[in-house]
């Protein structure tokens, strides 16, 4: 297992690695699960489960309150973050983009309320950051478009840390097997607090979609509606419950069973979903990259994979 996570986190020292990039560097392909349902668009309904539980940890929670534009623009800080990320796993440069992505936090340090220093670089932060990417595969994948095997789960870990290895920083913070990943995800639940970042991120969900200055409130209000109902009942669903804990979100058993309807309906769906074109499945990076290889990804979605014996 990994050092501890609260005396190491502390170190706040940044650790990148450059090792020497050549042509048969590890990289991601489109053999790997990752391609396959990472770029899928109904990642997007995990969007909240991605950026929250990412910011329910202290200091990263802090450090994007410190150094980030959410307060005054939040759409436009997820635009800008999300294709360097996604241009990690599907451009033909990935080490060029992972690195780029580690390069922009360089300058990301600070304290915490205790006084403790943190620093974007240093590998327990930045592996966390990483880690709800792989949450993010694994659970949306097998709640929304099909169960996934063990074998499967492990697969798309293993993929997890070729993925973190093009970033370019110590591997000092990752778990080295899908059981101590379960295990480490599970502690990191528990160290999730109500940070300043994450509770004015989940504000839309407790007061409802902000409207258009153009439209009356109290029309709005009427509008607005199905898609609040949708929002509290599927977007807060995907949270884990220490989130929803900490952010104040109300859930209840009668929520819980419209979420698992809804979830096992999206997977019953798939075999037509995975029928849509290609650029309707998935976003452009990804579409872009099995263009570029000249792979269907379709046919092989309600595939289950051979995991080949060790």
């Amino acid at each position: 297992m990994p050092l501890d996570f609260d005396s190491a986190i502390r170190e706040a020292v940044p650790m990148p690695v450059d090792d020497e990039i050549t042509s048969t560097s590890p990289r991601l392909g489109p053999d790997s699960l990752i391609w396959k349902y990472y770029g899928d668009v109904r990642g997007l309904l995990g969007f909240q489960r991605i950026a929250g539980t990412e910011n329910c940890i202290e200091q990263l929670g802090k450090a994007v309150e410190d150094h980030s534009v959410i307060f005054s623009d939040t759409l436009g800080r997820a635009r800008r973050s999300g294709p360097p990320i996604m241009k990690t796993v599907y451009s033909e440069d990935p080490h060029h983009w992972g690195r780029t992505v580690r390069d922009f936090h360089r300058p990301i340090k600070g304290t915490v309320a205790d006084g403790s220093r943190y620093h974007a670089l240093n590998p327990e932060l930045f592996y966390w950051a990483h880690a709800t990417f792989v949450d993010q595969v694994l659970y949306v994948t097998d709640t929304f478009i099909r169960r996934l095997s063990h074998e499967e789960k492990v697969q798309i870990f293993e993929e997890g840390k070729t993925w973190y290895r093009l970033y370019g920083v110590s591997d000092r913070g990752q778990p080295q097997t899908y059981e101590e990943f379960l295990e480490y995800w599970e502690q990191m639940l528990d160290r999730f607090v109500p940070t300043r970042t994450i509770v004015y991120a989940t504000g839309y969900i407790r007061k409802g979609v902000p409207g258009p200055r153009r439209i009356p409130a109290p029309v709005w209000r009427i509008l607005s509606a199905p898609l609040n109902a949708f929002i509290r009942t599927v977007v807060v669903g995907t949270l884990p419950p220490q989130m929803r804990e900490v952010c104040n979100l109300d859930w209840d058993a009668k929520k819980e069973k419209r979420f698992q309807r809804f979830a096992a309906f999206s997977r019953r769906i798939n075999p037509l979903v995975t029928r849509l074109p290609l650029r309707a499945l998935y976003l452009p990076w990804a579409y872009d990259a099995w263009r570029r290889v000249g792979v269907d990804p379709r046919p092989l979605m309600n595939t289950p994979t051979v995991v080949p014996a060790r």
